[in-house]
């Protein structure tokens, strides 16, 4: 957070929002209050649901198991396919929520886990987690001290600041890499430099010997289906983790349906999905379809 001629910066994603007092971000989720930036969402949860792992998706990170899944409100991206639309596009007044301390998110699980002992921990999900990252570091650490562990679904378009506090709190993260281009995030209304913003942090979490990394691609006809985007997405993917990401990431490639305001084409071909799975195995030894 820094101050600039009378507003504050808020530095948690690309976006970099300049708030005069009682002014929220783009995302919805963060106001100035009072000359600082706070999460106006911490605790304010919309959904929460009994999820299986497989969900996140996670195909290769103890398999079989479920999660509590968890979200609140507020997103930095406004993707016209998104299908949460009704609460990452939301505010506060525009959805119901209710307020959960991290002791009591942590305590439900807990009492899930001793009903069924397939439940191993947390999922921070269904709108953008990272706006509000003070909620998911704050459950992680109770969550990590009762023997649960903690999942991360996220656009990644985040300053590496927000994963910087989340080091050794996540053991498992799915991240969009939404497009290759920046054509794509600007059709996203990412903000300039998501792009790299989102490359960044999933160098950043390749890196974590102690996170577990899954990455996925929504493929949407006419905007991110080329041949060409996937084979470099894919070979990109490849040589993170000092070159080992062949064979210690995994990628899915997804189908899309018509969601939100993008109902002006139909769902992505099933043979085109496997048309460009088979392109992402040129570089990746641990490739998904999903959707189809």
């Amino acid at each position: 957070m820094v101050e600039e001629q009378n507003r504050i910066v808020c530095e948690t994603c690309p976006h970099h929002c300049r708030l005069v007092e009682g002014a929220r971000g783009v995302c919805r989720a963060c106001i100035n209050d009072g000359g600082s930036i706070v999460p106006e969402n911490y605790g304010r949860l919309t959904s929460l649901a009994l999820d299986p792992i497989e969900k996140k998706p996670l195909a290769r990170f103890m398999p079989g198991t479920f999660v509590v899944s968890v979200g609140s409100y507020g997103c930095n991206l406004r993707c016209p396919f998104c299908q949460n639309a009704e609460i990452s596009q939301a505010g506060a007044s525009d959805v119901p929520w209710r307020s959960v301390s991290p002791e009591e998110l942590v305590s439900l699980t807990c009492e899930a886990r001793s009903r069924d002992p397939r439940v191993v921990g947390i999922a921070y999900t269904y709108n953008e987690p990272l706006v509000g990252w003070e909620y998911a570091r704050d459950c992680a650490r109770i969550a990590h001290k009762e023997g649960l562990v903690n999942v991360l679904v996220s656009n990644g378009c985040v300053e590496l600041c927000v994963i910087d506090e989340l080091t050794g709190l996540i053991d498992a993260a799915n991240i969009d890499l939404k497009g290759f281009t920046d054509a794509f995030y600007d059709a996203c209304a990412a903000g300039r430099g998501a792009l790299e913003c989102v490359k960044r942090t999933i160098e950043r979490l390749a890196a974590d010997p102690s996170c577990h990394l899954e990455v996925t691609t929504l493929v949407v006809p006419g905007m991110n289906d080329s041949e060409a985007e996937i084979d470099a997405a894919a070979r990109w993917l490849a040589g993170l983790d000092g070159g080992r990401g062949a064979e210690t990431l995994t990628y899915h490639v997804t189908r899309f349906f018509p969601q939100w305001s993008m109902t002006d084409r139909a769902a992505t071909p099933v043979q085109d999905v496997h048309r460009l799975a088979d392109v992402a195995r040129r570089h990746l030894n641990h490739v998904y379809i999903g959707n189809c």
